[in-house]
């Protein structure tokens, strides 16, 4: 008997998507089975569809950020139960044997590791399979709708921040109060981080400052400052010499967005000043698990909107404009 799953597509590249029928992979040894019930839509998911990277395979269902119970098991896989509530994110596989992989941190695998819908289907479906390696069971105190965007959004801050704050009290400033921004606030304040949120939206500061934001700076105000870290979240391109200008001595500037293929840097404010320029790429196992920890200790949940999967070209849409308020999560039916 043929088993299929049903999902919502894109039939091809830059179309709306729409209900599809299609054969699963077999369930392998070490592969888990899930109920999807939620999905955290992520901008990522539109790069995919519009395969604005040259890497997508059509037909495509997106969805990175998903979150299920499990309802079948490989015969290998011994740390997860039937009736698990797991997440997933975007990394699922790697080599396993460089020396990135073995202190988990497959984000950085030395031979590239294997993205959740980069020639596989993702989490817009009833159901997902998936291995058991890369899925994670979440903590009781995260709600299923909180979760969803913590997979991607939350583990693409909790990395750099994790990395480069290293002390309480460092002055961390945050670039782009969206769906990246909102969480990085959050997770840098209960880091212990003197936090500024920076947006050319003043109309975001009191929401800010609810996140956890200590001082609010309008960007295109912005002239001075002594940051130890920067952490720039946004998708467009910025004034890179006044950024290079904000931070301390020995500090760190630190990109999660994909502003520009290049970089215009002042050179003499990055040496003298001993500054540096890092780029922070979703996060491994090591991260993933504590940053849902850290999550659930402190209480740290995303500001969500739920529609329900049915409204997911509707809910894309809203994503493309900047409309949602911070991340919009997907219901299934």
């Amino acid at each position: 008997m043929v088993t299929t799953f049903k999902g919502y597509a894109a039939l091809n590249k830059g179309e709306k998507l729409q209900s599809w029928q299609y054969e699963p992979k077999p369930l392998g040894r070490n592969d888990i089975e899930i109920k999807v019930t939620h999905n955290g839509l992520c901008h990522t998911d539109l790069h995919m569809r519009d395969d604005d990277w040259n890497v997508s395979t059509f037909p495509l269902v997106a969805g990175h950020e998903v979150v299920g119970e499990i309802t079948k098991l490989g015969e290998d896989v011994t740390n997860l139960q039937i009736g698990d509530r797991v997440g997933v994110g975007w990394i699922s596989n790697s080599c396993r044997r460089c020396d990135a992989c073995l202190r988990g941190e497959e984000n950085i695998c030395r031979q590239g590791y294997t993205g959740l819908i980069v020639g596989n289907y993702g989490g817009f479906a009833d159901k997902l399979r998936v291995n058991a390696d890369f899925t994670y069971k979440l903590p009781d105190a995260l709600d299923s709708a909180s979760a969803a965007p913590l997979l991607c959004a939350g583990i693409t801050v909790y990395s750099p921040l994790r990395t480069y704050i290293k002390h309480p009290g460092s002055r961390v400033g945050v670039i782009g109060i969206g769906g990246l921004g909102h969480l990085a606030i959050k997770f840098a304040r209960s880091m212990g981080a003197e936090v500024t949120a920076f947006s050319t939206s003043p109309s975001k500061e009191t929401e800010a400052k609810e996140f956890g934001a200590h001082h609010f700076c309008n960007w295109n105000d912005a002239e001075t400052g002594d940051y130890d870290l920067l952490l720039y979240t946004g998708s467009a391109e910025i004034d890179w010499t006044k950024a290079l200008g904000l931070l301390g001595n020995d500090g760190v500037f630190c990109l999660v967005g994909l502003p520009v293929s290049t970089l215009n840097i002042p050179l003499l404010a990055l040496v003298f000043g001993q500054k540096k320029i890092a780029g922070s790429a979703v996060g491994g196992r090591r991260f993933m698990t504590e940053m849902l920890e850290f999550a659930a200790i402190n209480q740290i949940k995303p500001m969500v909107e739920t529609m329900p999967i049915t409204q997911i070209n509707e809910a894309m849409d809203k994503v493309a404009a900047n409309q949602a308020r911070y991340r919009i999560v997907l219901l299934s039916e």
